[in-house]
C-alpha cells in the first residue's frame, strides 16, 4: 500500500485512465511489486462518505490486482463524485477495463493545466 506523498506524485506522472466512478493512475515502480493507493478528496463528501468509498476501493483492488494488476507497478485510484452511488459490479467492470487499457499502454490524454484567467 502506498503511504508516502512522493509515491502518489510519482504515480501522477504515469498513465491515466478515467471512468465515471474513479480515475486509475498507473506508474512503474522499479521492481517494488504491485502496490496500490487510494485518494478521496473532501469534494466527494463528509468523512462517512469518503471512508465508505475507500472501503469499496480497497475491496475492488484486493479482488482485481492479484490477477489483473500490472507487475512492478503502482496503482492509484482517485475517487470521483458519483463513485459512491455506483453499483459495485459496475465499478469492478470499470476497473477491469482500466487495468486492461493500462496493460496495453493506453491512457487518456493529459489534462491541460489551467493558467491564470485573463
Amino acid at each position: 500500500m502506498l503511504k508516502r506523498r512522493a509515491d502518489f506524485l510519482a504515480a501522477n506522472r504515469g498513465l491515466r485512465n478515467a471512468g465515471p466512478g474513479f480515475v486509475l493512475l498507473t506508474h512503474p515502480n522499479g521492481g517494488q511489486g504491485v502496490r496500490y493507493g487510494i485518494t478521496v478528496t473532501k469534494k466527494i463528501g463528509n468523512s462517512v462518505v469518503r471512508n465508505r468509498m475507500k472501503r469499496r476501493f480497497r475491496a475492488l483492488l484486493r479482488a482485481a490486482l492479484p490477477e489483473q494488476g500490472l507487475p512492478d507497478t503502482d496503482h492509484v485510484l482517485i475517487g470521483r463524485d458519483g463513485g459512491v452511488e455506483r453499483d459495485f459490479s459496475n465499478l469492478s467492470a470499470e476497473l477491469s477495463r482500466a487495468l486492461s487499457a493500462a496493460a496495453k499502454g493506453k491512457g487518456d490524454s493529459r489534462r491541460r493545466r489551467r493558467g491564470p484567467r485573463r
